[in-house]
């Protein structure tokens, strides 16, 4: 799994992904996004699009945080994050449609979860994202 390689090529810190709820959250609705947009154009298999859906709606709602473990520190430019995300998704996903986790065959992180997504565009878009909804206590208190 990239997450596990990811998680020991980048132990910088003692932050992971998963201590980060805000990110974690923006993160789960850009994939929740993206696969709804993936079923409605016919590129995504509704049965899995509604299952990633699912999935995404769970991290929204602060489950599953002890699966991200990759470091936020981590120096892949973001490829890690966006992997452990990927396969958390993936996983529960097939969790959800009565399958096993780890069966690629049937959803991949890559070829599903990712598709036509990069993480050049995901990861700034969720620290947008994270960073705004931080940024209203702020703003009130302003």
């Amino acid at each position: 799994m990239v997450s596990l390689r990811g998680s020991e090529n980048f132990d910088i810190s003692f932050q992971k992904l998963g201590d980060e709820p805000t990110l974690l959250r923006a993160l789960a609705r850009i994939k929740r996004a993206a696969a709804a947009a993936n079923r409605d154009l016919g590129t995504l298999d509704a049965r899995v699009a509604e299952a990633l859906i699912a999935a995404a709606d769970e991290v929204v709602a602060g489950q599953h945080d002890k699966q991200f473990i990759i470091d936020l520190l981590e120096g892949s430019g973001g490829t890690s994050i966006n992997m452990n995300m990927n396969e958390v998704l993936a996983n529960r996903a097939l969790q959800i449609i009565g399958e096993k986790p780890g069966r690629s065959d049937v959803i991949n992180p890559n070829d599903h979860v990712n598709l036509g997504q990069s993480t050049n565009d995901v990861l700034p878009s969720a620290l947008k994202l994270a960073a705004y909804e931080k940024s209203a206590a702020l703003v009130h208190a302003l």
